[in-house]
């Protein structure tokens, strides 16, 4: 009999891509690109969310 895994829940507002590099289109001393990260405001960076039941108990 197959067993299954529990799945986390995709954060729905980044869509499991919590994490994006964007350029700011300048050039650090050694010439590189300067970037930044920015992280989805829902997840935190996570990229799945918490089912609310457990926020509400917590855990």
């Amino acid at each position: 009999m197959a067993q299954t895994t529990p799945t986390t829940r995709v954060c729905r507002d980044c869509d499991g891509f919590a994490t994006a590099t964007i350029t700011t289109g300048l050039r650090t001393i050694d010439g590189a690109r300067d970037m930044i990260r920015v992280n989805c405001p829902s997840c935190r960076g996570l990229g799945h969310t918490t089912p609310a039941a457990l926020v509400r108990a917590g855990k």
